[in-house]
């Protein structure tokens, strides 16, 4: 019995010193410092932060404790509406290059689009692997991609908007780097993570731009959000959206971002009419009712995005893909297109598109939005809006 007793005693004394080091190395060691450069308007020498504020980022999305919001998250606690296994999806092989005026958007799944115009082929936030997390843990995809890997054109520009884990695939961005070599351009600090997996990748600060081809750049806008890889890293790198100046039109990219003081979207549309916007919907109800966090937008503040950008078509993406969230899996397309329709917005302008369906754009016109974003806020009371979980 003593000898029981001097093991067990031991066993403890190891734990806990165990458990007292894990708690002073870990975190330091899963702390990264992914980027070094003089202070500015939005990074203070060690971390990066948003100029319009960022307690709404800070904040867990519930209103309780971060511990509490992740076991809830983890063991289905929640009350969340259940989402589909699998979804059915029949994949699709785009055309090789798509020339001239056209442009040719398709929905790969979550923030992952191709766009094909001018002979480029432009691939957004690309993820083709079955969860989003580290070591093979994090959300399990429901949605195939709506194209194969195998059945991508050769890529030439890659927008890497943040280093989230459904943003920043490393396996994905690995494959296209070994097959097609293509312009990876992301925010400061990205390119660190990227690099881990030997791919190289060119980051740029907001407000700067990097010339494709004569006619085509790339401008690195701001956004609302955050970065983390490991919790501990949280925001050495920075977060970002894209605008593309093309002959035509412009494209515009959101990347993953809340809405914060609203004034980003005609930041970036002051760079030339935009042709396309790609705009996040999901992943923006953690508690019955909740219509977007400080992290993600949700239909009704997409739908300010797009008065205050005034594209010619948008799509939205971030939904229907990675169960991130609260609402069910088609909500956020059917919301946006209710509260489009309720407030006047023509729907065609900004709808959903199927998972590998092509979409043709039409050029950019001058045109503002028919709609009336003082309604929006009223179109969440109507019993369609209302009925939806």
């Amino acid at each position: 019995m003593a000898r029981f007793l001097r093991v067990a005693t031991s066993a403890v004394l190891f734990l806990l010193v165990a458990a007292g080091l894990a708690i002073a190395i870990v975190p330091r060691f899963l702390d990264r410092i992914y980027y070094r450069g003089p202070t500015s308007a939005h990074f203070d020498g060690e971390r990066f932060f948003n100029p319009d504020g960022e307690e709404d980022t800070l904040r867990v999305p519930t209103g309780g404790s971060r511990s509490g919001f992740f076991w809830r998250y983890l063991s289905g606690g929640d009350g969340r509406p259940p989402w589909p296994e699998k979804v059915a999806v029949r994949s699709t092989v785009p055309a090789r290059r798509v020339d001239g005026d056209r442009m040719v958007a398709t929905w790969i799944g979550h923030a992952t689009v191709l766009v094909q115009t001018r002979g480029l082929n432009i691939l957004t936030d690309p993820v083709w692997s079955d969860r989003a997390g580290p070591l093979g843990f994090g959300p399990k995809r429901a949605m195939a991609p709506g194209v194969r890997f195998e059945d991508l054109p050769k890529i030439d520009l890659v927008l890497v908007s943040h280093n989230h884990y459904d943003h920043l695939d490393k396996a994905s961005l690995k494959r296209l780097w070994a097959r097609d070599r293509p312009l990876i351009v992301t925010s400061l600090g990205n390119d660190s993570v990227i690099g881990q997996a030997g791919v190289p990748a060119t980051a740029l600060d907001w407000g700067q731009r990097i010339a494709v081809r004569s006619d085509v750049d790339v401008i690195v806008s701001r956004n609302h959000h955050w970065g983390s890889r490991w919790f501990t890293d949280r925001n050495r790198a920075l977060w970002s959206a894209f605008t593309i100046r093309l002959p035509g039109g412009n494209l515009f990219f959101a990347g993953d971002t809340g809405l914060g003081d609203g004034k980003w979207p005609r930041e970036a549309a002051s760079h030339g009419p935009v042709r396309l916007a790609l705009i996040p919907v999901g992943a923006f109800r953690f508690t019955p009712g909740q219509m977007g966090t400080g992290s993600h937008i949700g239909p009704p503040d997409a739908v300010r995005v797009f008065h205050r950008m005034a594209p010619s078509r948008a799509i939205p993406i971030h939904w229907g893909t990675f169960r991130l969230s609260y609402e069910g899996r088609d909500t956020p397309p059917r919301m946006l297109s209710s509260i489009m329709r309720c407030a006047g917005y023509d729907p065609a302008q900004f709808a959903p598109a199927g998972p590998g369906a092509p979409v043709e754009v039409p050029l950019a016109t001058s045109e503002a939005p028919r709609g009336d974003e003082g309604r929006i806020a009223g179109c969440l009371r109507t019993p369609e809006v209302t009925a939806l979980r």
